[in-house]
């Protein structure tokens, strides 16, 4: 089976965005990197503080990965952070994740847009029949 990773799809006026992973706690990892790719390479941000982020959306996975994304924008926007790294729990039919990362340094991180929301367009979570897990959605940018 592959590594886990993540895409950016076309959308007529926004943004998509898709985490695959060997598990479903990857695929969401990964959509969140892909959403925080969206703003700014995630590979250019250091990862030094931990932020935790608990979604308690009971036993719905396409409405927890909307919580779980909506929680990042809110972290990022309310913190002026980047985040590069991300690790998801599934526990209690909610989420315990954390997201590390730093504060927004204009000069080095080049952000391009700003994600406004996670949104419930193209939204899904599900095991493929090469038995990766997928979980997308749009983002309003």
């Amino acid at each position: 089976m592959c590594q886990p990773y993540w895409e950016h799809y076309p959308h007529p006026a926004d943004m998509g965005i898709r985490g695959f992973g060997r598990t479903k706690e990857e695929a969401f990892e990964q959509a969140a990197l892909a959403l925080a790719a969206v703003v700014a390479d995630p590979g250019s941000v250091i990862p030094t503080q931990r932020i935790d982020i608990d979604c308690q959306q009971q036993d719905n996975d396409e409405l927890l990965l909307v919580e779980w994304l909506n929680s990042i924008v809110y972290e990022m926007a309310t913190r002026r952070m980047l985040f590069g790294r991300f690790r998801v729990r599934f526990e209690d039919g909610g989420l315990r994740g954390q997201a590390w990362g730093e504060l927004l340094d204009v000069e080095r991180h080049r952000p391009t847009v700003e994600v406004k929301a996670a949104t419930y367009c193209d939204l899904a979570v599900r095991r493929g029949r090469d038995g990766l897990w997928m979980a997308q959605c749009i983002v309003d940018v």
